[in-house]
């Protein structure tokens, strides 16, 4: 009996396909092999091989393998297979996300060779008019040792003139020299020395050699958690093995890699969305081949094919950017500790403000809960303030008191910060006559006024129409901005400190290439300045000269629908909080609010999480919501809001089982986007595994169902959004 070999294919479809394998080739699963499908050639993943076909199907051969290799080891094919069944996203797309875009193309499993070049003829053999040529030649032989086809572009020259020489014998191909740095990996100075307070959590967290075990390290903003990462991986990683260090955005990654540099230099490999083709296949190379080095990504460096993994640090583990919003919904913070479970090796899941799950987990004893309480050296935690603003004239949302202070800390030196937690000139344009406020035509939302740009533009879908100074509806001139976003307050603050710096970090500011970099040099210039900024600034940056931190409006997530709301509101004033007193001189927040009465809002200015979070864990389990009920959603969306209720209709009658509990459906929190109806069923319960079975059955199901043109369904498990 011929050997056979089932295929998984980067497509959105729930099934595999049987292939016989060709008399002479072996393979297994994990690699990648050319098939035929239809009409057209694909790249597909071995899964399993040596299957029984289905009676009556007559398969056919698959043409080849890529590579005599695995794409995909052993262990990192159980982890997508894991994260596939629970996540309910097919198995072929999960597959090829540990792929980079090359090797899901089917291009060849190694890095692009350039062409290198040495001089071996003499100028003088050249015609008296060659001199283009001639003075080529002469650049060529200054590198003794060759140089390669893109150095020689980038001095001017051209491919023709390198191909005449060529072709005169005058040069010929070299072997490339060998970079000094080539195998080795540099590190430049020892360990960081720890306080007294990181020597004591430094020696709670088990050693690689010591199995599985998953740490929660709860560090206070500014407590050094960084140097305690450094400190644990220079002490226990050896000569060969490989680790992974999370970062939950690209902007953060610059700055941590700089860091990590300085202690392990060549070894440190960088991992995320803006590498292009040719970066990625190369670092994913030099991963699978099990070269040992320390990888700092972003969310879906966890699906790499590491081979000599022995630990896994996920920094800031409570971000929303660790979950993956589209595709594939998986948690990258999940995942790393299912993964080190996997690898047998530690994971450190590290936080200022714990995710309440995390910290569930470690009150339950599945996680181990280390404390780092003191800030580093001699920083001294920030004072937070509550400033009630009813009844206070403002100035583009800032308060007398706090340009009171912020003039108190540019005078005597220092740095300010304000967070401003919307990006934008205002949120609304509003006729004062009429009442008209511009909606998006796609969405269900208002279009926000970006002055800059004399442009009105819509956050959800792109969309953007010009700015006009007269209301759109009945011409009059009362048609004036209402709230506050980053671009007003920076134009406030340019007014009312006029020989100071303004300083604005948001999505707008920081599109272009090396933005980010460039601002963080200004601020560590320590020279007196102003940062306004979105939540890009609460995460992780340290600014030792910021002294001073404005909250210009701290009450959105007070009332919100969503019950994570109370808790990510919590953790970003705590984290952008965290940004003031870092270095030796004393910090001060001041956190704008109309509800200063408000108990989450008092119990925030003694700055103890923990506290804050078994409140919201009480809450919680009162109301029957995650970490202690698994939940999860379909989401349906299509051209009607009829549509997309009648699929989630269908799917209702499905998940009547005992113990599940169905909310829904209903409309979702923003109904309409990009001009599709969008609505939700949730589902609940206090048994996971019986939850998974579930769906695993609702989805086969309706993989074989046909709703309307355009329609679609989705599904999320452990939601991070419920609106």
């Amino acid at each position: 009996m011929p050997s056979t070999a089932r295929i998984a294919l980067n497509r959105p479809l729930r099934r595999l396909f049987d292939y016989i394998v060709p008399e002479g080739l072996a393979v297994t699963p994990g690699q990648r092999v050319k098939i035929p499908f239809g009409r057209q050639q694909a790249i597909g993943l071995v899964v399993e091989t040596n299957i029984e076909p289905p009676e009556g199907i007559t398969l056919k051969p698959l043409h080849n393998a890529l590579e005599e290799w695995p794409a995909l080891p052993d262990e990192t094919f159980q982890l997508l297979s894991w994260a596939s069944d629970y996540y309910q996203h097919p198995l072929g797309e999960c597959l090829f996300t540990a792929l980079p875009p090359a090797l899901r193309k089917g291009r060849p499993a190694m890095e692009k060779t350039e062409d290198w070049w040495q001089a071996c003829g003499s100028s003088a053999a050249l015609p008296a008019n060659a001199h283009k040529q001639k003075i080529l030649l002469d650049w060529i032989a200054q590198h003794k040792q060759g140089t390669k086809t893109s150095d020689i572009i980038k001095a001017g020259f051209s491919r023709p003139q390198l191909k005449a020489l060529r072709d005169k014998d005058l040069i010929r191909a070299a072997t490339p020299a060998k970079d000094i740095s080539e195998g080795q990996h540099t590190e430049t100075i020892a360990a960081p020395k720890l306080s007294d307070a990181q020597r004591e959590a430094a020696s709670q967290l088990p050693l690689p050699g010591d199995g599985f075990n998953a740490s929660l390290l709860y560090g206070i903003t500014g407590s050094g958690k960084t140097e305690i990462y450094l400190h644990y991986l220079k002490q226990n990683l050896t000569a060969k093995d490989q680790a992974l260090v999370l970062v939950p955005e690209i902007n953060l990654t610059p700055q941590t890699v700089a860091r990590f540099q300085r202690y392990f230099g060549e070894r440190i490999l960088v991992w995320h969305s803006a590498l292009n083709d040719s970066e990625r296949l190369s670092a994913w190379l030099k991963i699978r081949n099990g070269e040992p080095v320390i990888l700092i990504g972003t969310r879906s460096a966890v699906l790499l094919p590491f081979t000599s993994l022995k630990t896994l640090i996920v920094d800031e583990e409570h971000d929303s950017s660790y979950k993956q919003g589209e595709g594939f919904r998986y948690s990258g913070r999940d995942v790393a500790v299912y993964r080190a479970h996997l690898n047998h090796c530690p994971v450190i899941l590290g936080s200022a403000t714990p995710s309440l799950e995390s910290y569930h987990n470690a009150l339950g004893g599945k996680y181990q809960l280390i404390r780092l309480e003191e800030r580093a050296g001699k920083a001294l935690a920030p004072s937070i303030n509550l400033l009630d603003i009813r009844s206070r004239p403002l100035e583009g949302g800032l308060s007398r008191p706090v340009l009171q202070a912020l003039r108190q800390t540019l005078d005597s030196g220092n740095q300010a910060l304000v967070f401003v937690n919307r990006r934008g000139f205002a949120p609304v344009m509003m006729c004062f006559d009429c009442g008209h406020m511009v909606e998006c035509p796609r969405c269900d939302t208002r279009l926000t006024y970006h002055r800059r740009d004399r442009a009105m533009r819509c956050h959800h879908c792109d969309y953007q129409a010009p700015a006009t100074e007269t209301c759109p509806k009945c011409k009059s001139d009362a048609f004036k901005p209402v709230g506050q976003g980053t671009e007003q307050t920076e134009d406030i603050l340019a007014a009312s400190f006029p020989d100071t710096p303004i300083v604005r970090v948001d999505r707008d500011s920081t599109q272009r290439k090396g933005s980010i970099q460039s601002i963080l040099k200004q601020v560590n210039s320590g020279k007196p300045c102003i940062l306004v900024g979105t939540q890009m600034l609460a995460k992780g940056h340290d600014f030792p000269n910021v002294t001073l931190v404005i909250v210009i409006n701290a009450d959105g997530g007070l009332f919100s629908v969503d019950f994570r709301a109370p808790e990510q509101l919590v953790q970003t004033l705590l984290q952008v909080s965290g940004r003031a007193g870092r270095g030796s001189k004393s910090g001060k927040v001041v956190v704008q609010t109309c509800h200063s009465d408000h108990p989450l809002l008092k119990t925030l200015c003694h700055g103890r999480y923990l506290e804050m979070a078994d409140q919201l864990l009480e809450e919680r389990e009162a109301g029957q919501f995650p970490p202690f009920r698994a939940m999860a959603i379909f989401r349906a969306e299509a051209d009607t809001m009829e549509q997309s209720l009648q699929i989630l209709d269908s799917i209702k009658p499905l998940a009547n089982a005992p113990g599940i509990e169905t909310w829904g459906p209903l409309p979702a929190l923003i109904a309409r986007r990009a001009d599709r109806h969008r609505a939700q069923l949730v589902l609940n319960t206090d048994n996971r595994k019986r939850l998974n079975i579930l769906l695993t059955g609702i989805c086969q199901t309706l993989e074989g169902q046909r709703f309307s043109k355009g329609a679609k369904w989705m599904i999320d498990v452990d939601p991070q959004e419920t609106g």
